[in-house]
């Protein structure tokens, strides 16, 4: 156990963190920190006034981990991928908590510096500055659903118990009738889940960045 003397709040974070990655953002409670801090409810309000404030703090955190990486030569969408690629591999590690950096992206220093850049980015490629406010929200509100859907992370946790589930659902799709559904059951293990994780991410990236792309073209 943790001391009231050791307590601070980035111990608190990194408790909540744990609970939220194995249970969800929802199994979360006061008292079930200070339990694993072996201190009263109230502490925890020293350093955060609610469980909003504390979920909060749990998007900075996600925030902070993104690498960005440095201003190259390259064409402005490739860099752009890579930004974007960084912002995603941040969210990847904490799938269930990827939602809560939605609010705190203008709000924490790592998401407007994540911000800043990708305006640049998207104003070299050629977007009015309004336009590319736009298209940089919609693109990072996708790529959050993006690791929120993730339909591996979204099956059960447990192997086998996961394993069980596809199959099911791949032989839900695979009993339909191929003479009029001849793609949806030749591709339904694809359709079901995505053969590879890197894939499905490499995949939903390529679409935000081409998708961009069309928009400005």
């Amino acid at each position: 156990m943790i001391t009231k003397e050791r307590l601070d709040p980035d111990k608190i974070v990194d408790t909540a963190l744990a609970i939220a990655d194995d249970e969800g953002p929802a199994a979360i409670s006061f008292r079930k920190l200070a339990a694993q801090h072996d201190v009263t409810p109230m502490a925890l309000y020293r350093h955060f006034k609610d469980k909003d404030d504390l979920l909060a703090a749990l998007g900075d955190r996600l925030l902070a981990d993104i690498v960005l990486p440095e201003p190259t030569d390259e064409p402005w969408d490739r860099q752009l991928h890579a930004l974007l690629t960084a912002f995603v591999t941040a969210l990847r590690a904490h799938p269930r908590l990827a939602d809560l950096t939605l609010t705190r992206i203008l709000v924490a220093e790592p998401g407007l510096a994540l911000a800043e850049r990708a305006l640049e980015l998207l104003v070299e490629g050629g977007f009015s500055v309004d336009d590319a406010a736009e298209v940089g929200r919609q693109s990072i509100c996708s790529l959050i659903a993006l690791v929120t859907t993730d339909p591996i992370v979204r099956e059960f946790g447990d192997p086998v118990a996961r394993e069980a589930s596809l199959r099911r659902k791949r032989a839900s799709l695979g009993a339909l009738s191929p003479e009029r559904y001849p793609l949806i059951t030749a591709s339904a293990g694809s359709l079901i889940c995505s053969p590879s994780q890197e894939q499905y991410y490499a995949v939903g990236i390529d679409l935000v960045v081409g998708g961009i792309r069309g928009v400005l073209a």
